[in-house]
């Protein structure tokens, strides 16, 4: 088998940073009037800039999500053959072709395996080790890996301006539902990253890849996060392909959408300390072993539970060890671990030998991933 090192990383935010102030200016009003809970949200998560591919004068994008890639693949500066793109999204521009491909036009590359992940937050770590398996397996020499959002399309409150008015009167009743649609409206923004791979290390700075490890507990819980579907009584979802045009419309059933009680009793055990311990007994990994801490948070609210959590299942730590851009990048789901590690690695700040543990957890149905790295 062979070495697998990340050799060159990149990332791509399209237009200039949006503040917390200008959000509904950039997104638009539901119903025309100011929501009730962004400013709420806003405080918990700690977010003050983010991205969006939306131009701001007329509300319309300017983008798609495989442009955003590939911007992300050629900023890795990529020359020679690559054997595999492996991409995670879990927003493609259409159901069809799958997003790989799209990328792969963008990109005008020569023929390679083209490989697309779908999910959530996992979906590029998901296409990571897709690429790092093929390169360690000796299937191919280089390969690349992304993980991409351009969720702004989504959020848009023209999506919601056919909601039922008994919803609109729903959410006036029982504010919890804001956590369901209007709460990720202030949460998500756009984003793309990639990685290259190769089998052997190069320029000053390499990342040797020693594993990844993924966990799926969909057996355990519900959907928690879901979009393109209605949660039914029994917690099971109903697709939109169920659903007549005219009712998914009227339901904002494209929209995406959070069980945030869900996510708050079950997100820290279920994908920190349950996966982490199966790492602990499996790879011997200590908390000592950890130079770079990169969690992909979804808010700065979950900092302090999940610190505490390491340290209730002996692995703490300590803080100066965490590195997370979220608060000036926005949380872009599967593309956040690799704006993350792209900051990181060409900050200065890693050194040979350090050992970097990259954490992404993910509330679609509860799934947790985990990616050791040392630097050489």
């Amino acid at each position: 088998m062979n070495e697998v090192y990340i050799t060159a990383t990149g990332s791509y935010l399209p237009h200039e940073p949006v503040g917390n102030d200008e959000i509904e200016s950039v997104l638009g009003m539901i119903g025309g009037k100011p929501s009730r809970a962004r400013r709420i949200i806003l405080r918990n998560n700690g977010i003050q800039s983010r991205h969006y591919a939306i131009d701001k004068a007329s509300g319309q994008p300017t983008m798609s999500n495989a442009q955003l890639t590939a911007r992300a693949i050629q900023a890795l500066g990529v020359s020679g053959n690559v054997d595999v793109l492996a991409t995670g999204t879990s927003t493609p521009d259409q159901l069809a072709p799958n997003h790989g491909v799209m990328v792969h036009g963008e990109l005008g590359w020569d023929t390679l395996e083209v490989v697309s992940t779908a999910g959530i937050c996992l979906a590029g770590a998901t296409a990571l080790k897709h690429a790092f398996l093929s390169v360690k397996s000796g299937e191919a020499q280089r390969a690349v890996a992304t993980g991409s959002e351009r969720i702004s399309p989504h959020l848009l409150a023209r999506q919601f301006e056919a909601e039922s008015e008994h919803k609109v009167q729903e959410l006036e009743d029982r504010p919890e539902i804001a956590f369901e649609k209007d709460f990720l409206r202030w949460m998500l923004s756009d984003g793309a990253g990639a990685v290259l791979l190769e089998n052997q290390a190069r320029g000053p700075l390499s990342l040797k890849i020693h594993w990844i490890e993924l966990f799926s507990y969909a057996h355990l819980l519900p959907a928690c996060m879901y979009m393109g579907a209605e949660k039914k009584d029994d917690g099971s979802l109903k697709g939109w392909a169920d659903f007549s045009l005219d009712q998914c419309v009227a339901q904002s059933t494209l929209a995406v959408k959070q069980d945030a009680r869900l996510l708050n009793e079950n997100i820290i055990p279920i994908t920190v300390g349950g996966p982490l311990k199966a790492i602990q007994a499996k790879r011997k990994l200590t908390s000592d072993q950890v130079d770079w801490f990169l969690p992909h948070i979804s808010s700065m609210y979950f900092a302090e539970p999940f610190a505490q959590q390491l340290a209730d299942i002996g692995f703490p730590i300590e803080r100066s060890k965490w590195f997370t851009n979220l608060t000036t990048r926005g949380n872009t789901g599967s593309a956040s671990p690799y704006i993350m590690l792209d900051e990181l690695f060409h900050s200065g700040r890693i050194q040979k030998g350090h050992k970097l543990l990259m954490f992404i957890p993910e509330s679609g149905r509860f799934s947790s991933g985990f990616v050791y790295l040392e630097a050489v």
